[in-house]
């Protein structure tokens, strides 16, 4: 009996149009009820699935534009450069500065992490520790797991300051910062915005936003300036910035 011939570019033009597709949808795009002649076909022309919606999207490799994260959304699926969300957890533990609480992971990811990590503590793929009355998962690496922790340690820290900065402060103090805040220049202002920001962590740009007056954008972006060591150190504005030069005119 002759073996039943699929169009070898069904697939490949149907994810090249819609950009993603469940295995059902590929199954009818081939007239095919099985799974593994929709992988035979998918296989050669190389693919991704989403680590949100259980894996069951599925996107060719050359589909997804990645951010500046290693992820990519398609109307509302989720899509990692590492793979599924568990090798995705995995990497932004292992990655993240001072390790990650599965709140600020879920955050990141926008899908629901708690069991995903627990399987990669189960399995030993990655460390947890509680600080703070916190479970925070670590990388398992022991010298990344030490500068983990302590980067944590001093968040918090930092944290406990940075609030004083918003939280309980007297009208007289707070006329205080906001007059030494008047007198920096514009880059100085910003900067001074963003540190106070990144001591306070996740939502510190809407505070000081909103403590100083100025907009949450020019929070942001002194944070990363800050945090990228990308400082202007000779004058404050950008090039061609500021009042125009005046020329003086010769007496005739």
């Amino acid at each position: 009996m002759a073996k039943t011939a699929f169009d070898p570019n069904a697939v490949q033009a149907f994810l090249q149009k819609r950009k993603i597709a469940t295995l059902e949808e590929l199954k009818e795009v081939l007239g095919s009820a099985s799974t593994m002649t929709v992988f035979r076909k998918l296989k050669p022309l190389g693919y991704q699935t989403s680590y949100s919606h259980r894996g069951k999207y599925y996107a060719l490799t050359e589909t997804p534009r990645f951010d500046e994260q290693d992820l990519w959304n398609y109307d509302g699926v989720w899509f990692s450069r590492y793979g599924n969300l568990l090798s995705t957890s995995q990497r932004f533990v292992e990655t993240a500065d001072a390790g990650l609480t599965a709140a600020e992971l879920c955050h990141v990811l926008h899908v629901e992490v708690k069991e995903p990590l627990l399987q990669l503590y189960r399995a030993k793929r990655i460390a947890r520790e509680k600080i703070e009355e916190l479970y925070v998962y670590l990388a398992r690496d022991p010298g990344q797991q030490r500068s983990q922790r302590l980067r944590r340690q001093d968040r918090q820290a930092a944290t406990e300051i940075g609030e004083s900065v918003t939280e309980g402060v007297s009208p007289e103090l707070k006329a205080a910062i906001v007059l030494f805040f008047s007198l920096l220049d514009e880059q100085q202002r910003r900067l001074y915005a963003g540190l106070e920001a990144h001591k306070l962590g996740h939502g510190g740009d809407r505070k000081i936003a909103d403590f100083l007056g100025i907009g949450v954008h020019t929070v942001a972006r002194g944070r990363e300036e800050l945090l990228t060591h990308q400082v202007q150190r000779e004058g404050v504005r950008q090039k061609g910035g500021g009042r125009k030069r005046v020329e003086k005119k010769r007496p005739k």
